[in-house]
């Protein structure tokens, strides 16, 4: 692989620490004084249940459901009973009361009539199962990115939900950016000429454990629950999270078991912009040849530590995608826009331009609000279930080809095949869900 000319300057970032220093301009969610809450929600509020409890859902997406007004958060569930009493704490102490319930089976929570709105923030290989038991049990959904694990489970996600008529929303923080958002404008509306080409990068994967052993299993861990539909092997601590805390990174977002590592997980964030900039995020590239290197020693952690990828568009335009540091980039024929620890452009004069009043333009909010939002109106939010599929699927598309070795493949983005190749096309999936009592799952 092409070696990178950048130096990683932000590997160690969380995504939502990128997209401050991208922008600074970020609405916030209002906040409405505790004690205006009782131990249930009043009649007007959106009733919000919380599956999976983890360091995301902790830190980050429980508190901006907390601090909506017109929303109320009324239980959450995990199978890690330590970190579903934290969420418990929290809540109750926020809301001033003792009212929160708590489920280590998720299918009790959907069960609850009272119950409008999920938000799962699980691993990935539970996205799609609760997601679709969600939809069919009559809830909105907000979902972590990215949302599957294969372009035919994200067809029958989106088609799903719209079969149920569910509000959807993919729950990434990246279009909540001023900083994106400016950009999207820009370039949506020809600030840059002809645009002919796009760059995004995600930062580089550290780490190795070889094959750790296995170990006792924790006693509030629901292991059994937490695998699911993934393989049933031993457990170790490394496949799952450390126990009893919510800052560390869970090892399994390095096993594909779980989850395909930084090529799906920040590219799904930096390519829905990539895509919304190119006004693709409702179809696909046409072609893709893509190279990677997965680690050598064949440990546990097996996802991908290098790749590159380009694809072309129907429209012409070319997407170069690598694991580098994470940026976003838009060039045309007349300068360049760049999103990378700020926002900048060549020539400079590009960001002082005003966006006309006859012009694109998109409203800036969190996505927390953006999903409110849809399920008081029943509209489509910014990032519905059919523009999260399509971004996770330009991810999919490069790993896919590089598990053929790296061959140039073409894609249908319309009938969503690869033409001619019956081979590219059986990886349009992943093996079939085991067969299980599954109830819930811990969170990211």
């Amino acid at each position: 692989m092409e070696k990178t000319q950048r130096r990683n300057t932000v590997s160690d970032l969380s995504r939502r620490a990128f997209l401050r220093r991208a922008s600074a301009a970020t609405v916030a969610p209002l906040i409405l004084p505790r004690k205006l809450f009782g131990a249930t929600a009043p009649s007007n509020r959106i009733t919000i249940g919380m599956i999976g409890m983890g360091r995301q859902a902790y830190h980050a997406n429980l508190p901006a459901f907390l601090n909506a007004p017109d929303a109320q958060v009324v239980a959450v569930c995990d199978v890690d009973s330590w970190r579903c009493e934290q969420g418990r704490q929290k809540v109750d102490q926020f809301y001033g009361g003792k009212g929160c319930a708590v489920y280590r089976d998720f299918r009790e929570l959907l069960a609850r009539p009272d119950i409008d709105a999920v938000m799962i923030s699980t691993p990935d290989h539970w996205h799609v199962p609760m997601a679709m038991a969600a939809a069919k049990a009559g809830k909105d959904i907000a979902l972590e990115k990215p949302l599957t694990m294969s372009i035919a489970e994200g067809r029958l996600l989106a088609d799903t939900v719209c079969r149920y008529g569910r509000v959807f929303r993919t729950d990434s923080e990246f279009r909540s950016s001023k900083a994106n958002l400016l950009a999207v404008e820009l370039v949506r509306n020809g600030h840059i000429g002809r645009l002919h080409t796009i760059r995004t990068g995600t930062p580089r994967e550290h780490g190795t454990v070889g094959s750790p052993p296995p170990m006792p299993l924790p006693a509030e861990l629901d292991y059994d629950a937490w695998l699911g539909p993934a393989p049933a092997v031993p457990y170790t601590m490394e496949r799952v999270h450390a126990p009893r805390q919510l800052a560390a990174r869970p090892g399994w977002m390095r096993v594909r078991d779980y989850c395909d590592g930084m090529i799906l997980n920040w590219g799904t964030h930096l390519n829905d912009i990539a895509q919304w900039g190119n006004n693709t995020d409702r179809t696909g590239p046409v072609e893709v040849e893509a190279r990677g290197k997965y680690p050598d020693d064949g440990g546990l952690w097996d996802v991908l530590i290098d790749f590159e990828a380009e694809y072309r568009y129907a429209n012409g335009v070319k997407l170069v995608y690598k694991m580098d540091h994470a940026f976003i980039r838009f060039e045309g024929d007349e300068g360049w826009i760049e999103v990378d620890k700020g926002l900048k452009a060549h020539p400079r004069t590009i960001l002082s331009g005003q966006i006309g009043t006859e012009e694109i333009t998109f409203p800036l909010k969190t996505e927390k609000r953006d999903f409110l939002d849809a399920i008081k109106t029943r509209g489509t939010t910014l990032e519905d279930a059919e523009v999260g599929h399509r971004t996770a699927s330009v991810c999919h598309l490069a790993h896919i080809s590089i598990q053929l070795g790296g061959r140039k493949l073409r894609w249908d983005p319309d009938r969503e095949v690869f033409p001619d190749d019956p081979l590219a096309n059986r990886l349009l999936h992943r093996p079939a869900f085991r067969t299980t009592d599954s109830r819930n799952i811990s969170g990211t």
